[in-house]
């Protein structure tokens, strides 16, 4: 477990979601005052002059890949990706090696993020016994361990039976859970390799049609309605995904979504070039539904912003098209990526970037005392985010163990200054400290 103290902090001039400038006293992991011209004696002095200041950011949908995919990621080096990103809580899938289906598994990655101590890494637990979609796993040992679990999910794979699906709904009602679906239907998906469209047509590479995961969503808005239960769905990426939550909200169905910072700006046209780095789950679409997520994310209908951050060594990555394996890292680039879609183009203000990334997440995960607001009394968990450099974003931006960014070369605004952790700094003019909470 981490031993770092909390330190005194006196934060000046911050803006808070973009408000005016304003102090912040951070003694004892809790924020202590807020105001203007504040003081303190013996107090780190942190000059946030222009800085956006922001409550820790939340990512509920994040793979670390430990237990058993170490090459990849382990829970450490995610922790300091996320930490660099202006996050102060992830989410950590389930497709590990063992399958995240027990108590014991959830305890332990707990404990190897608290080990760690730059996020609370909270484990979502696999809804079925191996993620093979057969059988529940075991949801109220996951739900009752230390780990606390109220996400489950076999991402990476749709719970394709519906009963199966009905079932699951059903259990986690008992302790206010949540089933985060991975919205694909197998059958329609059989070798695909990017979206289904013009440029697939094209290339001549098997299309991945937008109905696949539009109709397990509506499939599932309405178990959900039936048993009167919660669903999250992940990685939303189509106009028509778009339009669904929409009708099952209106209906009153507990459903929330999110949206990947790359949906939000990344089109198929990227695919042109068989760049493996743009190969994903669900496949990066048309600039239609690009402009879909983001006013669906700007209007509400859309929940919020997950990073699905997937790493994969270098060899799963150069190679064949056909061959590569999906996924993005996505952690460093998640806010500035966000910056760039949606601030800039005028569909969200600062207070919204707060609910989207930080505050909905922790309400979505039942993580109380995560996504804060930055007032007198709460946990000094925020990141200080400078909204004015642009610069273009390379390999020193990541901090993870994988290199798979679609972002590499790509002009991005903005940059992470500071990210403080219940008041310990976890970073420090943009630079993650080699041990949370340790200035040099």
């Amino acid at each position: 477990m981490s031993h770092a103290t909390p330190h005194t902090l006196l934060v000046r001039g911050a803006r808070i979601e973009g408000q005016d400038a304003t102090d912040l006293l951070v003694r004892d992991g809790i924020i202590a005052e807020t105001g203007t011209g504040l003081s303190h004696p013996g107090a780190t002095i942190v000059d946030a002059d222009g800085l956006i200041a922001l409550p820790g950011l939340v990512d509920l949908h994040v793979h670390l890949r430990e237990p058993g995919y170490e090459a990849s990621e382990t829970v450490a080096t995610g922790s300091r990706a996320a930490a660099a990103g202006g996050f102060t809580t992830v989410f950590a899938m389930p497709n590990t090696s063992p399958v995240a289906d027990t108590a014991g598994v959830v305890e332990q990655e707990l404990a190897l993020g608290e080990a760690a101590g730059y996020v609370h890494v909270q484990p979502i637990g696999a809804v079925t016994v191996g993620q093979k979609g057969e059988r529940l796993a075991e949801l109220g040992a996951m739900a009752d361990s230390r780990a606390r679990v109220r996400v489950f999910s076999d991402d990476g794979f749709c719970v394709f039976d519906p009963l199966i699906m009905r079932r699951a709904l059903e259990y986690v009602k008992a302790f206010d859970g949540v089933i985060a679906q991975h919205a694909q239907d197998p059958r329609l998906t059989e070798g695909a390799q990017m979206n289904e469209g013009a440029v697939s047509a094209e290339l001549g590479l098997t299309g991945w049609p937008a109905v696949a995961e539009e109709s397990i969503i509506a499939r599932d808005v309405l178990l959900a309605e039936h048993v009167g239960s919660r669903l999250h769905v992940c990685h939303l990426s189509t106009a028509g995904s778009v339009d669904i939550i929409r009708w099952a909200k209106k209906r009153g169905v507990n459903v929330t979504a999110e949206v990947t910072p790359h949906h939000l700006l990344l089109t198929d046209e990227l695919v042109r070039d068989y760049d493996a780095r743009f190969k994903v789950n669900p496949p990066l679409r048309r600039e239609e539904d690009v402009l879909a997520v983001r006013e669906g994310l700007a209007n509400g209908t859309i929940d919020i912003v997950a990073t699905d951050h997937a790493p994969h060594p270098a060899e799963a990555k150069s190679c064949e098209w056909a061959a590569a394996a999906n996924g993005m890292v996505g952690l460093e680039s998640a806010l500035r990526v966000v910056h760039r879609a949606t601030v800039e183009t005028g569909l969200l203000e600062w207070s919204d970037v707060a609910r989207v990334m930080s505050r909905t997440p922790a309400q979505i995960g039942r993580l109380d005392g995560h996504g804060t607001p930055l007032q007198a009394g709460q946990p000094a968990s925020f990141t200080l985010y400078d909204p004015r450099p642009a610069r273009t974003f390379g390999l020193g931006d990541l901090r993870g163990r994988s290199k798979n960014s679609p972002y590499l070369g790509r002009e991005l605004p903005g940059e992470i200054r500071w990210t403080v952790r219940a008041g310990i700094p976890t970073v420090v003019d943009g630079a993650v400290l080699e041990a949370p909470g340790v200035l040099a």
